[in-house]
């Protein structure tokens, strides 16, 4: 396509020096020299190349205008080969190199039609090559210039994309990660209250009925609480027209609830609190209570004996330290996902994380921001 169109404009350019030399003849016959014909079909002729080789392109077509005046009779209005290349030039070497070819030509097409035509020397047809010369290789910057913008118009246009793309992308991760915390956290938690509650009511259920009774229905509350948590957690991931599916979140205000629920699976919590409760802000408020939580779920599975949980509400912070005696053998906090989960949440919410062992007792220390008052 685009040599059918390069063979077409060479066609036409061949057409428009012919129709200038015929009126350079004046009216009757037409009849053009050979040298004549020659240049004319020679410049058209060049730009068939023009694209592949545009400097070589403009000095055959400057050279060919330049060498026309010493055959006349002729008009040349306009240089029509020369124009042609000096646009395609400025188009793809740039402003300072057509510019320099275009001047070179100015002094050539002037100084030629002068010398050729020496009784022409103030006609106004010798600054005709200045004027068409310079639109020529104007049009071609500014064509330059304008496809310079859009392209980068585009590359901008196509880095949006890709940025919009990972970022939608980095908060689906974010979001994932989000909720396979909290299901682990839900997951790990009741059912680790099930299981003790379970292996309670399978102790005391010939030795004592009354007591197995209540560890049987704490297990039904517990199951209970786990399904509206898993409820609430999933419901996230169903579509927007099944808003009445969700649960709200845990709140640090149901910690005794919480409490409650270990405490009837046979674990031993002492509640210590320290200054004015007043509420956290709203990431702090649901990380306090997954930590405490998934803390009190690892000191049942891997402590033994009583936990101690100390609340401090000092000026801008609340700070919760969780201590249980640890089993023999136990070295250090470990690296579980839960570990890692508490760490995260503490982190994500403007707060520390602190875990370690001090003399055969697993200490946790989490420092999280309050609500401004």
């Amino acid at each position: 396509m685009r040599g059918l169109r390069a063979v077409g404009l060479s066609l036409v350019v061949a057409l428009i020096g012919m129709a200038e030399i015929a009126y350079g003849h004046g009216p009757g016959l037409f009849k053009p020299t050979i040298p004549q014909v020659v240049l004319v079909l020679v410049g058209a002729g060049a730009l068939l190349v023009r694209r592949r080789y545009p400097r070589a392109v403009v000095v055959v077509t400057v050279l060919c205008g330049a060498a026309l005046p010493a055959f006349p009779p002729h008009l040349v209005l306009a240089d029509v080969p020369t124009m042609v290349a000096l646009y395609t030039l400025a188009l793809q070497a740039g402003r300072r190199t057509a510019a320099a070819y275009g001047a070179g030509a100015v002094l050539l097409l002037t100084g030629s039609s002068m010398w050729w035509l020496p009784g022409h020397l103030f006609d106004i047809r010798n600054v005709l090559p200045l004027n068409y010369v310079a639109a020529a290789v104007a049009i071609g910057d500014s064509v330059r210039n304008q496809r310079k913008l859009l392209t980068q118009e585009r590359r901008r246009a196509a880095e949006a994309e890709r940025d919009r793309e990972t970022e939608a992308r980095r908060q689906v991760r974010d979001e994932r990660v989000r909720i396979a915390r909290d299901l682990h956290d839900v997951v790990a938690h009741h059912i680790t209250l099930v299981n003790a509650q379970a292996g309670v009511a399978h102790h005391l259920l010939l030795t004592d009925p009354d007591r197995a009774y209540q560890a049987l229905a704490g297990i039904k509350d517990t199951s209970r609480a786990a399904l509206d948590e898993l409820r609430a957690t999933v419901g996230l991931l169903r579509a927007d027209d099944e808003p009445d599916n969700r649960q709200p979140a845990p709140t640090f205000a149901g910690l005794d609830a919480l409490l409650d629920g270990f405490r009837q699976a046979g674990l031993q919590v002492r509640l210590t609190l320290a200054g004015d409760p007043r509420p956290l802000t709203g990431t702090a408020d649901l990380a306090a209570y997954r930590i405490v939580q998934e803390a009190l779920t690892n000191a049942r599975k891997h402590g033994e004996g009583a936990v101690d949980l100390d609340l401090t509400y000092s000026a801008g912070t609340l700070d919760i330290t969780i201590a249980n005696p640890a089993r023999p053998g136990v070295q250090g906090p470990g690296t579980g996902h839960g570990m890692i989960g508490m760490r995260e949440r503490a982190e994500s919410a403007g707060g520390r994380f602190a875990a370690g062992m001090a003399a055969g007792r697993f200490v946790l220390h989490v420092s999280l921001p309050l609500a401004a008052d």
